[in-house]
């Protein structure tokens, strides 16, 4: 048996939709819709604040239901973080739009997403499906998402930027250096399978020529 064939075996998360948890996942999902109209059409700050708290701080809600009601799908699996990104991405465009965050930023983190999308293809080359999500970039999306809503109430100036602003990019820094790392794991990941799947290509020309 092949790496490959291990790796799909060893996943027996069936492809259901129809759940709660994605349901879940689903309504953050045209959140991040509502996010972008309040926050670049009506310039809703605290509205738009508002939804993108409540869309990050219930990322692990959907989860959370999977495992408990015995809801656990290979939908949910990608869809959820794939909502993630979304909504990280959406949030580091319009708060560069409005200039609550420097260019560098969003710089770093769509840096970071082509990294992992570049590891995405590679393992789809090789045969393999795209891996589950490691508990560190869990955690770096939990604290990028913390901080969001923090550099737009800075942004809002008064009393609260004082403390705002150097809360808020502490805890955005913080999460992308989480990013990366988390990167970083993915990416030796990757090396190891696509090795793996290398590994086994000679076995498999032998077995085909006898």
């Amino acid at each position: 048996m092949t790496s490959t064939e291990q790796h799909v075996q060893a996943d027996p998360a069936p492809w259901r939709v129809w759940t709660i948890p994605n349901l879940i996942s689903f309504i953050r999902f045209l959140g991040i819709g509502v996010f972008l109209y309040l926050l670049l059409g009506s310039h809703d700050d605290v509205a738009g604040l508002v939804v993108l708290a409540v869309g990050g701080g219930t990322d692990w809600v959907d989860g959370f239901l999977a495992r408990r009601l015995g809801q656990v799908s290979r939908f949910g699996q990608l869809f959820d973080p794939l909502v993630d990104r979304l909504y990280i991405l959406a949030a580091v465009v319009a708060l560069t739009v409005r200039e609550f965050v420097p260019w560098q930023f969003t710089a770093a983190l769509l840096a970071r997403e082509l990294v992992l999308l570049a590891g995405l293809v590679m393992l789809r080359r090789h045969g393999y499906g795209p891996l589950e999500v490691h508990y560190l970039g869990k955690a770096a999306t939990f604290i990028v998402f913390a901080a969001f809503p923090v550099l737009v109430l800075a942004g809002q100036g008064g009393g609260v930027e004082a403390w705002a602003r150097p809360t808020g990019w502490a805890l955005a820094w913080w999460g992308i250096v989480l990013y990366w790392i988390s990167a970083l794991l993915y990416v030796v990941q990757v090396a190891g399978l696509i090795r793996a799947s290398r590994a086994d290509t000679p076995d498999v020309v032998r077995q085909q020529s006898t």
